[in-house]
């Protein structure tokens, strides 16, 4: 028979025990409020794909209270000269880049649409160039109410929000209809009142992402938040299995002292 404990030791393993069982079961319950945030995430989404469709060339009132991924649509012309590309924006690991491009509609306000994806050129690669056909387009996609961001700890090799500026270079290509991505501007992130700032255009506080076909050569896959609800509450029966197994050796610590008395 092993040696009773000494009462020091066992009170440091009851508080021991007692502290990670604790810990466990916050551990657990933190990933069951994971878990219900995007379980609500997936309703939103669903919620928005299945509401009714916008028009964004109808009035303004038409647009408020519209809810993230609302299928949406716009007519108008490319300006192409205020394009933006939107670095860091990786697909199925590759590096890339989003084509952003104002479309004004009819009534003189203008609507920042994510045209879609495309490889950064390595080495000496060319940069892409993308039709943008001078005439009406018909855009349909969905909407958010932002640029999605990334983190931005400094900016290194792009340009700054506040030294956005759109050359002669990038006016010329628009009057051919065909966008030089290598002479645009890059970013790691893009507001709208920025863009509104420095193109002097009337800009819907909304951002189109661009769904249908096109012969433009992106690519519109978009991200979307994770919503496997499912894997956090795996990581929840976890944590508590960790807190019973706490719970266990602390019962058993204290049964033995007694035991030994």
């Amino acid at each position: 028979m092993s040696p009773p404990l000494s009462n020091k030791r066992i009170v440091l393993a009851l508080v021991l025990l007692a502290i990670v069982g604790g810990a466990c079961v916050t551990l657990g319950f933190w990933q069951l409020e994971r878990a219900k945030q995007r379980q609500a995430i997936a309703a939103d989404i669903e919620s928005g794909r299945h509401a009714t469709p916008i028009n964004l060339n109808a009035s303004v009132a038409q647009q408020s209270g519209f809810k993230n991924w609302t299928p949406a649509r716009a007519q108008g012309r490319w300006r192409g000269e205020f394009s933006v590309l939107l670095d860091n924006r990786n697909l199925a690991a590759r590096p890339g880049l989003w084509l952003a491009t104002p479309l004004e509609l009819d009534d003189g306000r203008a609507v920042l649409v994510l045209r879609g994806w495309l490889a950064r050129p390595i080495g000496d690669q060319r940069a892409p160039v993308v039709d943008t056909p001078g005439q009406r387009q018909d855009i349909q996609g969905e909407l958010t109410q932002h640029v999605p961001r990334l983190f931005e700890l400094w900016t290194s090799g792009t340009v700054t929000s506040s030294a956005l500026r759109f050359g002669t270079q990038t006016r010329s290509n628009e009057a051919a209809k065909r966008i030089d991505t290598g002479q645009l501007p890059r970013l790691q992130n893009l507001s709208l009142e920025q863009l509104s700032q420095q193109t002097g255009l009337n800009l819907i506080p909304v951002v189109l992402l661009q769904t249908g076909a096109s012969n433009d050569g992106l690519i519109r896959t978009w991200p979307e938040p994770s919503v496997d609800a499912d894997k956090n509450v795996g990581y929840a029966m976890q944590w508590f299995g960790f807190a019973t197994i706490c719970l266990i050796a602390l019962m058993v610590l204290v049964w033995r002292q007694r035991r030994n008395r």
